[in-house]
């Protein structure tokens, strides 16, 4: 079985397919398979363009409406994970996975599938130690932490992911993107390219890849390059290939793993491609020797599910620390692998049928280019193929539950806004700066060259070539979040006291309205379960609300983005009326 692998998508489906279709002519040959490992940007309509880590200018709808409308559908079936620049609303729908569109499958946070006997996993996302032993706690509207905190790895889905005993057996093939991986048995894909690389340099390969990435040459010396939950799952699993991107480059690497008792040492072949553009080495194929007899239908994997199942209530939307269970005797059970009885109930729960229904429904509707609505505020629903298989296999929806936890928190900050108001205004808590506070690694950290979430695609944005005399530029993919001004990186700006100051200030969402009521679906579509946030003529351009500076002596209130008088509830007036006094 032939399997193309793709490094960073950027949305830009009709070429990767016109590139995989070239192949095809050209050497004569079928793919079967297509592999992308993240940044796949899934955009539906202009709404989910605000719910995507870029800045403004960088906002493109690309092409995949296409196949989310069904103007075209995919040439190859397609199967993807999610990176740190994606229509995160639309992707939340699918926390265990599920279609985007007809022939493109999405893997969820984490997920493992089977193709033609081959095993696939995948984990979505990159890795950030801040927001990596949290819930998926994250829902619409987001704030400007949320927003990017939204796409971390967590803990949680990485743990399911050792327990899976037949991955380890058999991921030979793996394919990661920052977190993909396949098999002949397994493969295994990751976004994010992380690796336990402390030895990097004594590989031939590491040494090309530093002679591509100069600036790389600290991290790799101080194993600190890379994802450190996907170098956890790589020794864990030991897959036979490992697919990643991330990092824009191509590196090919022969990982050696050391032996487990009796057994023959096995060896990971490791692949990370760069992104979609031209003269970029951003697609490989692999040859992989499929299982005959096995079916043609992409496939639930029954350890998998039985593994979702038995770890569906240790799922928590919340923002507090989660430690995995262990054997330290405080835990009744820490191993969640799964047992044959364990998968045969799941299969039973399918009546037998392991090949996953093709029930694809759009939620939102898709953008028209011949009737561009750019005030289209961001819709979020739940997906009816989620709650199919919740209720199939007896799982919570994640992303349901942080809807409601959102709720509840509002309404718990509401009751407490008394005493939150009072530790405010007596000075208990300190300001957060607008600006880093520990400047003490910058000098040797800092490298003008460095790929952060702010300039990867100043990198392309600034690069040009020169054809016949004339200067063009390159890289009008770039992707990236804003940050805060003087910030280093946004993406490691992600304390609970920042979201506070720095939310967005939008109202309650309600159910989509625009303008033109001709353009919205009647309310017996599959949309009608959908809300999205208001939308206004200056959302696009409104910047996020700032924490003004106070002059030292001046008594900190409750932050209002709309005046510098803080509301007050009528109950607390008389005593808020008295601490004036006092102070006076």
């Amino acid at each position: 079985m032939k399997i193309a692998v793709e490094g960073c998508c950027h949305g830009e489906l009709d070429k990767i397919y016109e590139t995989i279709g070239y192949l095809e002519r050209k050497e004569g040959i079928k793919v079967d398979l297509l592999l992308c490992c993240g940044d796949f940007q899934a955009v539906r309509n202009e709404g989910d363009l605000k719910c995507m880590a870029v800045p403004q200018k960088y906002r493109h709808m690309q092409t995949f409406y296409k196949y989310y409308s069904g103007e075209k559908k995919a040439p190859v079936l397609t199967i993807f994970i999610g990176g740190n620049h994606e229509a995160s609303n639309h992707l939340q729908e699918l926390p265990y996975g599920g279609w985007v569109a007809p022939n493109i499958y999405y893997l969820g946070y984490a997920g493992v599938v089977r193709y033609k006997g081959i095993r696939i996993g995948g984990l979505s996302g990159i890795f950030k130690s801040h927001d990596y032993r949290k819930g998926h706690y994250e829902f619409p509207p987001y704030s400007q932490e949320t927003l990017r905190s939204v796409y971390h790895i967590r803990n949680s889905d990485v743990f399911k992911l050792k327990q899976g005993t037949l991955v380890a057996q058999c991921c030979r093939s793996g394919v990661f993107r920052a977190n993909l991986c396949a098999d002949p048995h397994a493969h295994r894909c990751v976004h994010d390219t992380r690796l336990a690389t402390g030895n990097l340099p004594l590989w031939e390969q590491g040494k090309q890849l530093l002679r591509k990435k100069k600036f790389l040459r600290d991290e790799v010396e101080s194993g600190t390059l890379g994802s450190p939950a996907a170098a956890e799952l790589l020794d864990h699993l030991q897959p036979s290939y490992w697919f990643s991107a991330h990092l824009h480059v191509k590196f090919a690497a022969m990982m050696q793993h050391e032996a487990r008792g009796n057994a023959a040492p096995k060896t990971t072949k490791f692949l990370s491609l760069d992104k979609c553009l031209p003269h970029r080495d951003f697609l490989q194929v692999v040859e992989i020797a499929d299982r005959p007899g096995s079916s043609e239908q992409l496939e639930y994997d029954p350890e998998w599910l039985a593994i979702l199942k038995a770890t569906t209530r240790l799922q928590k939307p919340s923002p507090n620390i989660w430690h995995p269970p262990e054997n330290n005797g405080l835990h009744t059970r820490w191993d969640y692998s799964a047992s044959e009885e364990a998968m045969m109930e799941t299969v039973s729960a399918l009546n037998g049928e392991l090949s996953i229904p093709e029930n694809f429904s759009p939620t939102v509707p898709a953008y028209d280019p011949s009737r561009p609505q750019p005030h289209t505020p961001p819709a979020y629903c739940t997906n009816p193929q989620t709650t199919e298989l919740c209720a199939t296999l007896g799982l919570i929806d994640i992303y349901a539950l942080a809807g409601q936890s959102t709720q509840n928190w509002k309404e718990e900050g509401a009751n407490d806004e008394e005493e939150d108001e009072d530790n405010r205004s007596s000075g208990s808590v300190d300001e957060p700066s607008e600006y880093p506070s520990d400047t003490s690694m910058l000098i040797n950290s800092y490298n003008p060259d460095e790929i952060t979430i702010e300039d990867e695609w100043e990198e392309e944005e600034e690069e040009v070539e020169k054809d016949g005399g004339e200067v063009k530029k390159t890289g009008t993919d770039a992707v990236v979040p804003e940050a805060p001004a003087g910030a280093q990186d946004s993406d490691r700006d992600s304390s609970p006291r920042r979201e506070a100051m720095g939310r967005l200030v939008l109202p309650p969402p309600r159910t989509a309205e625009t303008d033109e009521p001709s353009d919205l679906p009647p309310t017996s579509t599959p949309f009608s379960g959908c809300f999205s946030q208001m939308s206004s003529e200056e959302e696009g351009s409104m910047p996020p609300a700032r924490v003004p500076k106070r002059p030292s002596g001046e008594t900190k209130g409750s932050f209002n983005p709309i005046g510098n008088t803080p509301k007050i509830k009528r109950r607390n007036q008389t005593i808020y009326a008295t601490a004036d006094d006092e102070e006076s």
